[in-house]
């Protein structure tokens, strides 16, 4: 019997572009309880990254698959395949690499192989929507001589950013039904970014040589991080009007539309301006999954929503209100690929009233005691309105202690 144990040193959380490091350890362990210990051998190990992709067949109209199927292993087969048995489509995947050939192993003896491997900047995010899933797995394979294949599946999340954030000038008012947020685009890709010859992005230590490609690694991270930072500090004021057929209700009031996951979008309403009396808000935290038109199984069908957060607040006779609805860390920033689209959003839906006064009644006794009592019918009016934001990943290791995936697995063969 062998233990093979995998673990993550930093987590299990990674931007695109970073590197992935893993320390796979192989143990023929020593029990206390056996009378006779022998060595074990190892034919070979082997590791690789790949990204599978799953689509709900209900949702998502894909072309046929031209690849092999390799769900059936032989039993003396020594193919490497690390999505044997998985469901969908390998999108992605490295070069397999090699940890070792004939390994023996005596009776509490282990040995340990480090797997480095750059992760691809041109995959898809982690995602797990009502219509399609992205899943990163760095899977190990090792095998017996004359025995079948046992592989080591390690889940790990993929956060993807795509470059340089830039803005346009950001509205100051306007009606809350067409009033648009400020747009964001991006620049093609930090893969393309040119470091200047006497530039570097953090501090480097002069005493320690550093081979090239690990410290182009470790610059292209600490870039990512300080991209993040300037695209979600910019901070400029957005007014919107908030009014229906019948009138103004009031205005909304807005920082930014633009923030990390892990982060509270903040707003504020003023009722105080509004011609017309407002009984009830609420503002929902949503994504929007849309899959692209020529992948789509029925034609105009509609767009898959997630709510989040919400906030919900009575505000009759209210002059001012706020809001603060938290971006979940384990949530996925908006990405675009040629099959889905993900998109961040706030939803907001006011309950106003019909009637421009009147809204409560009076009575009035003899004494100086005033009893208020609410009306028993009113007419009232419900409208929506939605306010695009966008929604950028974070650091790794921030988003890595709320993971749903562990930073050691393993198996015993």
């Amino acid at each position: 019997m062998i233990e093979v144990l995998a673990k993550l040193g930093r987590g299990p959380v990674f931007l695109a572009g970073e590197v992935l490091e893993c320390v796979i350890t192989f143990t023929n362990p020593l029990s206390a309880s056996s009378t006779s210990a022998s060595s074990e051998m190892l034919a070979w190990a082997s590791a690789q990254i790949h990204c599978q992709f799953h689509a709900s067949e209900n949702r998502v109209a894909l072309p046929p698959s031209d690849g092999s199927k390799h769900d059936v292993q032989a039993e003396n087969e020594t193919v490497f395949v690390p999505n044997r048995g998985e469901r969908g489509q390998c999108i992605l995947s490295t070069p397999p690499k090699i940890l070792f050939c004939d390994l023996r192993l005596d009776p509490g003896e282990s040995k340990s192989y480090s797997y480095c491997e750059t992760l691809p900047v041109d995959g898809p995010p982690s995602f797990r929507g009502q219509s399609v899933k992205y899943v990163y797995k760095l899977t190990i394979g090792c095998q017996r001589v004359n025995s079948p294949i046992k592989l080591l599946r390690v889940p790990f999340r993929v956060l993807v950013l795509h470059g340089e954030a830039t803005h346009c000038p950001p509205c100051t008012t306007g009606q809350a039904a067409s009033c648009p947020a400020d747009t964001l685009t991006f620049s093609p890709g930090l893969k393309d970014y040119q470091f200047p010859q006497d530039e570097a992005v953090a501090p480097s230590n002069p005493f320690l040589e550093e081979e090239e490609g690990l410290k182009k690694d470790s610059r292209l991270a600490d870039l990512a991080t300080e991209l993040l930072m300037v695209a979600t500090s910019r901070r400029s004021l957005h007014l919107y009007n908030i009014s229906n057929t019948r009138g103004k209700v009031g205005t909304f009031c807005i920082f930014k539309t633009v923030y990390k996951i892990g982060e509270d979008v903040i707003g504020t309403f003023n009722f105080s301006e509004g011609d017309i009396p407002c009984l009830q808000f609420s503002v929902s935290l949503q994504t929007e999954e849309s899959i692209q038109e020529e992948f789509q199984r029925r034609r105009g069908q509609p767009v898959s929503f997630t709510t989040h957060a919400r906030h919900q607040e009575s505000c009759l006779h209210t002059a001012q209100s706020s809001f603060s609805l938290p971006i979940p860390l384990s949530s996925t920033p908006g990405f675009t690929t040629n099959i889905v689209s993900l998109k961040w959003r706030l939803h907001f839906e006011f309950v106003t009233s019909g009637e421009l006064a009147g809204t409560c009644l009076v009575h009035g006794s003899q004494s100086e005691a005033v009893t208020w009592t609410g009306v028993q019918q009113m007419e009232v009016d419900t409208f929506s309105w939605d306010l695009p934001i966008k929604v950028l990943p974070t650091n790794p290791i921030l988003a890595s202690y709320v993971s749903q995936f562990s930073s050691t697995n393993s198996i015993t063969i």
